[in-house]
């Protein structure tokens, strides 16, 4: 993510002390700048606040078992997790872009 500000940048090409360089000023629009840029944009009723902490839910597609991945850069709801195997020991993984459980050894 590039943000509008780049504030490592500023740090680098601030002049010497005597000059009025570094230490560098960082002003108030330059943050909210930063900030907007990074903000979360979702629908309101996707967002859940409590004790001071933002979280986005993301529902799965109705009746699915559907899991949300990444294709590039653009997020979209892949292959139904399989059902989990009922004997030995398995992960879940995903095979040339296909979710399934793999057998492995206990530890």
């Amino acid at each position: 993510m590039k943000f509008p500000v780049d504030f490592s940048q500023k740090a680098r090409d601030a002049k010497s002390a005597s000059g009025g360089g570094y230490p560098i000023q960082i002003s108030a629009a330059d943050l909210m700048s930063d900030f907007n840029y990074a903000a979360l944009d979702a629908e309101a009723g996707l967002i859940t606040e409590s004790n001071g902490t933002r979280k986005l839910k993301i529902p799965s597609p109705s009746g699915s078992n559907k899991v949300l991945g990444c294709d590039g850069s653009s997020m979209s709801w892949k292959d139904d997790i399989p059902a989990a195997p009922t004997s030995g020991t398995h992960v879940l993984g995903a095979v040339d872009g296909t979710i399934q459980w793999i057998a492995t050894e206990e530890c």
